[in-house]
């Protein structure tokens, strides 16, 4: 259960991160990325949301709410490669790079956190 927590964790540090980064940044990566900057701060914007409810998830451990962290990082998986593929012809190669590299994270620690779920489940004390 320890390892879960941590593993949410690092996912609400990693989000919080990266959407601090995309909002700051944001003129920078339409440059160098061919991020539109409107997508920066709004994708930003959403991650320091999302990272918060990713902390507050790791306090409790709610099994229900582990299987939506898992839902909502598994579509931001697909929304990412579909948006890769999509935007192949705006993105720069290093845009399509930063965006799949950052989807293959999420997705391991999607694994991680589905791995982890069904212990954190049985570790629970019943009511």
């Amino acid at each position: 259960m320890r390892d879960l927590r941590m593993v949410l964790r690092v996912d609400a540090v990693a989000s919080g991160g990266l959407g601090v980064l995309l909002v700051a940044l944001s003129g920078v990566l339409d440059g160098l990325f061919g991020l539109p900057v409107l997508l920066s701060v709004l994708a930003g914007a959403g991650l320091v949301v999302w990272a918060a409810f990713l902390g507050w998830v790791s306090v409790g451990l709610a099994p229900g709410l582990v299987r939506e962290v898992v839902l909502g990082n598994l579509v931001w998986v697909l929304a990412s490669v579909a948006f890769a593929v999509a935007a192949w012809s705006e993105l720069t190669g290093l845009g399509i790079a930063f965006v799949l590299a950052q989807a293959a994270v999420v997705l391991g620690l999607l694994v991680l956190q589905a791995t982890g779920l069904p212990r954190a489940t049985t570790a629970r004390p019943a009511s």
